[in-house]
């Protein structure tokens, strides 16, 4: 493994860092990312610098797909869905020389419609790449600074389980009318209904 060793090491003192040049997502669920083209090009030129390249071998895959009952923009009754997917991808370096290892990568995508798979596999292809290399990215990770005992967990209902009985259970864990519209599609009126609960429990 003497071959394989000496080109992974030149590939690391080659490829330094990375920045998050990439926004992903939108509004307060957004964060700053490393873009999956930045991430190839790079290890493009660099591994085949050094005699390696790295093929896909095999592939777990799961896929959970949600459907709920909401609202449409003119306020009749629809189906929305979305659908989860979670791959680990195995990979092998292999170097000129005819030595290899095995890698692994885990990645999870989620789309509305068929692209969960293709942002899961690209995940898994780019955390392998980046973690193999022990590659810095950008600032330290959201992970390490924010405990998940920290992070709130968007409340997700159901059209059709909206209820009084629903809205004032959100009231009392905290809940505000902007992040119940953000779960739920909430009339003008069920808005009035919801900030008069709330303003009640305050007081009382």
């Amino acid at each position: 493994m003497k071959n394989i060793s000496k080109a992974i090491i030149q590939v690391m003192k080659a490829v330094k860092g990375m920045e998050k040049n990439s926004s992903v997502g939108s509004g307060r669920n957004s964060y700053q990312g490393t873009k999956d083209q930045d991430v190839k090009e790079v290890f493009n030129t660099e591994l085949s610098k050094a005699g390696l390249c790295i093929l896909p071998i095999g592939i777990e895959e799961e896929t959970q797909i949600d459907r709920w009952d909401t609202l449409d923009y003119n306020g009749k009754p629809t189906q929305k869905q979305s659908i989860f997917t979670k791959v680990k991808s195995k990979y092998m370096l292999l170097h000129e020389s005819g030595e290899s290892i095995e890698l692994m990568g885990y990645g999870h995508g989620i789309d509305p419609q068929d692209k969960g798979a293709g942002k899961a596999t690209t995940y898994a292809l780019k955390n392998c790449l980046l973690y193999t290399f022990l590659t810095p990215v950008g600032k330290i990770d959201d992970t390490d600074l924010t405990h998940s005992d920290n992070i709130v967990t968007p409340v997700k209902v159901k059209l059709a389980e909206y209820t009084d009985d629903l809205a004032n259970r959100a009231i009392t864990k905290g809940v505000g009318l902007t992040q119940f519209k953000k779960s739920v599609n909430v009339t003008p009126k069920e808005a009035e209904a919801f900030k008069r609960m709330e303003n009640e429990y305050n007081k009382g």
